[in-house]
């Protein structure tokens, strides 16, 4: 999804992403599909029997050292750089630099004044 003001992603960071990997897919039927991290695998969690992702299990690697281990949501935004001078201004952390998803956008990380975290995402192609 690119409408502005929407979740668009879901991901789970952590340092055993096979093992919770298994986990979810034994508790909720989802299904995996590995993506390729140069050197190791995250996984895109499918629903049972489709092509339709759902959800992503990462590990604490990478782009995603550091994260905080958590159900990440990733709210998109019309302007990241305004809305993360927004979140400075207004008591939050910006807890990542502003990276780039080549032909999907940018995105960085942020902690709200009340200490919970989510990504915040402006997608190439708005609505």
């Amino acid at each position: 999804m690119t409408k502005i003001g929407t979740i668009s992603w879901v991901d789970l960071t952590v340092p055993d992403a096979g093992g919770l990997r298994d986990f979810y897919r034994d508790v909720t039927g989802w299904e995996s599909v590995g993506l390729d991290m140069g050197g190791y695998e995250d996984y895109c969690m499918n629903v049972a029997g489709t092509d339709q992702t759902v959800a992503g299990i990462c590990h604490s690697r990478g782009n995603n050292a550091g994260l905080p281990q958590q159900w990440m949501i990733y709210i998109n935004v019309a302007d990241l750089d305004a809305s993360l001078e927004k979140v400075r201004s207004g008591g939050g952390e910006v807890l990542t630099p502003v990276r780039t998803m080549p032909g999907s956008g940018k995105y960085a990380f942020i902690r709200d004044p009340a200490g919970a975290a989510c990504g915040l995402f402006e997608p190439e192609n708005k609505e």
